[in-house]
């Protein structure tokens, strides 16, 4: 199943996508939430009601007629993996991690699909970093391993673009991560039965004005989704609508030489096989 956050003459809602049409949730049932993560925190009977509610109407509105947004609209917690992947860390001069390099972004710094990226006025060093984010949809603290892709509701796309300068400026990357409508996420969340577990094995591309920048596997993370929810439980209990955002292999735009750096203009892609393709173009911030 295929669930879409987005805006409809200026309403904010969530529905199904089929093929080129969406099924409004307020169409199964008045009584199903607007957005994800309280769709999440209703539990899998939910989402087992809105699958079978889609073959029960035939309510419909086109693609086309939605402006997307991030699939969750208020997240708790967004958790962010740096250096995920051998190749990105070499790159970046760092020997790979034997623990997760955490940090966290702010939900104000991204946006949904097709809404432009805003380059900082303070900074030429904007870069691209295309990433698998899992979503959680069951609560839990210290969750085992073997356990841990039962709580996982399913997976998106992410681009955790980053202001390289500012990111540089502190050993903490959080100051790099965080300017507002910096980066992106969407299109829809694929729910997990959809793919393989743990979303291991996808093929990963990021493409800047049509041209393949980043080419990986998501089973060369470094650490996998069970893994990481394994891990990341032991600090926090995890809750319906926590995003998990896995880390970035290699390609980026500071590690070229000469570096690849986006400006207004640029059109960013990152496709995940059988997730889709995440498209924004890029602007300068208006000051």
């Amino acid at each position: 199943m295929r669930l879409l956050a987005y805006e409809h003459d200026g309403r904010a809602a969530l529905g199904v996508r089929l093929e080129n049409a969406v099924v409004p949730l307020a169409a199964i049932a008045k009584s199903l939430p607007a957005t994800l993560e309280d769709l999440l925190a209703l539990g899998p009977a939910a989402l087992d009601s809105v699958r079978s509610g889609c073959e029960r109407t035939s309510a419909r509105v086109s693609l086309d007629e939605l402006r997307l947004l991030p699939p969750l609209s208020r997240p708790r917690r967004i958790i962010c993996v740096g250096l995920n992947y051998a190749d990105h860390a070499a790159e970046s001069q760092f020997e790979p991690p034997k623990y997760p390099a955490l940090f966290t972004r702010f939900r104000e710094s991204f946006v949904g699909h097709g809404t432009a990226l805003e380059r900082p006025a303070l900074s030429e060093q904007f870069d691209y970093e295309g990433e698998l984010v899992a979503v959680i949809g069951r609560r839990g603290r210290h969750i085992e391993r073997a356990q841990a892709l039962g709580h996982v509701a399913g997976y998106t796309i992410f681009n955790d673009a980053s202001v390289r300068d500012y990111q540089f400026k502190s050993t903490q990357w959080m100051v790099g991560k965080n300017f507002d409508r910096t980066g992106a996420c969407g299109p829809e969340l694929v729910t997990a039965e959809e793919l393989p577990a743990g979303a291991a094995g996808l093929a990963l591309r990021t493409r800047v004005n049509g041209t393949t920048v980043q080419s990986a596997s998501t089973r060369d993370m470094i650490f996998d989704v069970p893994t990481l929810v394994h891990l990341c439980s032991e600090i926090f209990e995890l809750a319906p609508g926590d995003m998990i955002v896995t880390g970035t292999p290699a390609g980026v735009g500071f590690a070229r030489k000469p570096p690849l750096f986006l400006h207004a203009g640029d059109v960013c892609e990152v496709e995940i096989e059988q997730l889709g393709t995440l498209r924004n173009p890029v602007v300068d911030e208006a000051r």
